[in-house]
């Protein structure tokens, strides 16, 4: 039976909060910290009344001060033992949260591209760090005042259902329905947390893009564009944070004139009691107020915690559909040596809509293919096919004999490699740039990489700077032949450099093609001089194929055509 998206939901939320508890080690002195911040206070007032029903008995001074520096001692370790509990709980927020994020950060990678298409870079870190910020929040609140208010509050009203009985009715009675009030407020005011913080999310993926596109915007004018949707986008959060802040300061306020009627009516209710035992209730009264104070304190990081967990579960309820093999029935590529490739009447649409119709294709061990045709005409949906980002929807992509999803993705993953027109340079070292911050023992295997593509001279551990285009793709050649894939896939890899660069790069391209199977996506038809089949693309079909010679002496050959047009 299917499992509904409710029920996937709440068993993501469930597995969020086990990853978010506290190892034995870590539990026990947070228990102890817990039970010393909750029972101290419980004995302070005691002190209080001795000291005013024995000055009132006629107490000597001494006797009264020993007292009042036991009451004082008592305060002073209560105060620390917060201090220790929100140290721990701290530190036991931050290990299970940074868990999470590590989960959390692995689950979206692995998820399709249809989703990462849906979902932009900054609404991604706004979910992936910013909702477990909020969880973090609250746990460190959790701890330190709830849990030990609703210790503290139930310790006070025992101690005074064994002072006065009618009076600890009363109080119990009362904080009964201030309780079950704020459930009821908190139902209510969760829908607006939540689209807080999906309005937060929107904000950041916003900024992100623009960010990202900063160059063109302001090249092409459009910075008051920009500046306008993100007004739009700000007011839209400060709505929804005020609807959410307009709740929470309701509940606030209600349960303050609450507590406020209900200590006005202590004196009443205390009848013929002695002075010391009076303030002593009195005491433990506010001891009881306190606790609710800051729970509907918390009732804000309580809302916006709820709803991190709840988009965290609906993060987590999305899954891959690409099927993976299991372990056991998972095929693996040679570990060596050029690949053949073949696609068997291959199919694809995105969302209904068809982008490859009837695709075929072959390539044997070493042989290299480029892949023309107008921009939309299907080339980089067949690289995504490839390199399995998307499954077909009819036919089948297969790597020596073996169909794609029978094949293990890590073994799939470093047997393919992929260079794109858009290189992705990080600000870090030069060697973490060149290993994409995998382990790599072998210095001298990265500076060989280096050299063979003509990047000579460079500092492994200097943090790379500006480079130029070509530079960059130089450097993604390097990453490319230390894994030493059997088949590569090369996306317009070359459109962005100008002929003098890219006559620069011609020889590590050749050093990179040689003894691999290669597909070489181009626009410039004359860029492929090295391949020796080639497939020309148009709505998603393939209407020419064959061998690169065999087409170019063919006056007829749509390559032909395409080639004489590009060099008149």
């Amino acid at each position: 039976m299917p499992t509904s998206p409710t029920s996937g939901r709440a068993a993501s939320s469930r597995r969020v909060l086990r990853s978010l508890l506290p190892g034995p080690r870590s539990a026990l002195p947070l228990a102890l910290a817990v039970a010393a911040t909750t029972a101290l206070p419980l004995t302070a007032p005691q002190f209080t009344r001795r000291f005013v029903d024995d000055a009132a008995g006629g107490a000597d001074l001494h006797h009264l001060t020993l007292v009042a520096l036991g009451y004082l001692s008592l305060s002073i370790a209560g105060q620390t033992a917060r201090l220790i509990t929100a140290w721990l709980a701290g530190r036991a927020a931050w290990d299970g949260t940074n868990r999470l994020r590590e989960h959390l950060t692995g689950h979206t990678l692995s998820l399709d591209m249809a989703f990462h298409s849906r979902n932009t870079p900054g609404e991604m870190i706004e979910r992936v760090d910013g909702d477990v910020v909020a969880i973090a929040d609250f746990m460190v609140a959790f701890l330190l005042d709830v849990v030990t208010g609703v210790l503290l509050l139930s310790g006070a009203i025992t101690v005074v259902f064994f002072i006065e009985p009618g009076i600890g009715a009363v109080l119990l009675t009362y904080c009964a329905l201030i309780g079950l009030g704020m459930i009821r407020a908190q139902r209510l005011a969760l829908p607006s947390a939540t689209q807080a913080r999906a309005a937060s999310a929107t904000l950041f993926g916003y900024l992100e893009e623009r960010l990202a596109g900063t160059e063109d915007m302001r090249a092409n004018g459009a910075g008051e564009h920009a500046v306008r949707r993100f007004h739009q986008a700000s007011a839209a959060l400060w709505r929804a944070d005020l609807s959410s802040d307009t709740m929470g300061s309701a509940i606030l306020a209600g349960t303050s004139v609450a507590f406020a009627a209900g200590t006005a009516l202590l004196p009443a209710l205390s009848g013929t009691l002695s002075t010391g035992t009076a303030i002593l209730l009195f005491q433990y009264t506010l001891l009881i107020r306190t606790p609710f104070e800051r729970l509907i304190d918390q009732l804000r990081h309580y809302q916006t915690a709820l709803a991190g967990l709840e988009r965290i579960g609906d993060l987590l309820a999305e899954h891959h559909t690409l099927p993976t093999p299991t372990p056991s029935r998972a095929r693996h590529l040679p570990a060596t040596g050029p690949l053949r490739l073949e696609l068997d009447s291959v199919c694809f649409a995105y969302d209904d809509h068809p982008v490859l119709k009837d695709v075929t294709l072959s390539l044997a061990p070493g042989e290299t293919l480029g892949l023309v045709g107008r921009t939309g005409s299907g080339k980089t949906t067949i690289a995504r096919l490839i390199t399995r980002l998307y499954d077909p929807t009819a036919g089948a992509v297969r790597i020596e004999g073996l169909n794609l999803p029978d094949i293990d993705t890590t073994s799939l993953r470093r047997r393919i490699g992929v260079l794109t027109q858009d290189v992705q340079l990080f600000t870090a070292t030069i060697r973490d740039n060149l290993t994409l911050f995998r382990p790599y023992p072998d210095d001298d295997r990265l500076r060989a990489a280096l050299t063979e593509v003509g990047l000579t001279g460079w500092d492994l551990d200097a943090q790379l700077g500006t480079i130029s285009a070509g530079e960059a793709q130089l450097l993604a050649f390097a990453r490319t032949l230390l894994t030493d894939p059997g088949l590569i896939v090369l996306d317009e890899a070359s459109s962005r450099l100008d002929p003098a660069t890219e006559h620069r790069i011609d020889h590590s391209m050749t050093r990179l093609l040689t003894g691999r199977t290669a597909i070489l996506i181009a626009h410039r038809i004359a860029s492929l001089t090295r391949v020796d089949q080639i497939a020309v693309m148009s709505d998603g079909q393939i209407i020419e194929y064959g061998r690169r010679q065999d087409l170019l002496t063919d006056p007829a050959s749509r390559f032909a055509q395409m080639l004489a047009k590009a060099n008149r």
